[in-house]
């Protein structure tokens, strides 16, 4: 086993946990990226991995309050998101700049996040184990 691998024998289990990063950076809706990201997490989750997921570029409109989807014929999944705790999934990043570039500050946002600026951010993902953008 490797030195940065940790795992979760304190906690009852016996495998090797690894710190994942998943990175949102396209719109919620017209593709499928936002949506398997999210159902990639839950499963990741599953298998009691330490999940961090990152909302940059237009990912953080993945989280804004208020999203109608009637008029584009898509289920809304947005309120998924505040489930995630449920799942032990605590760990939100939100990129300031990508707020500010549009609009957004995080009194707009659904859920909980941790707000970082892109120097944070590039520090924590210095950190992961795997990091996966969509």
């Amino acid at each position: 086993m490797m030195d940065e691998d940790r795992t979760d024998e304190a906690e009852g289990g016996s495998g090797i946990v690894k710190k994942f990063m998943y990175v949102n950076r396209k719109a919620p809706y017209g593709t499928v990226y936002a949506l398997e990201v999210l159902e990639m997490v839950l499963i990741s989750a599953a298998f009691d991995q330490d999940v961090h997921l990152v909302f940059t570029d237009d990912g953080v409109f993945e989280l804004k309050k208020g999203m109608e989807t009637a008029g584009i014929g898509m289920k809304n999944f947005s309120n998924t998101y505040r489930a995630l705790e449920g799942y032990d999934i605590e760990k939100l990043y939100v990129d300031q700049e990508s707020l500010d570039e549009r609009g957004l500050a995080e009194a707009d946002l659904i859920v909980p996040v941790t707000v970082l600026s892109r120097a944070e951010m590039a520090k924590l993902m210095g950190e992961m184990d795997v990091i996966l953008s969509a």
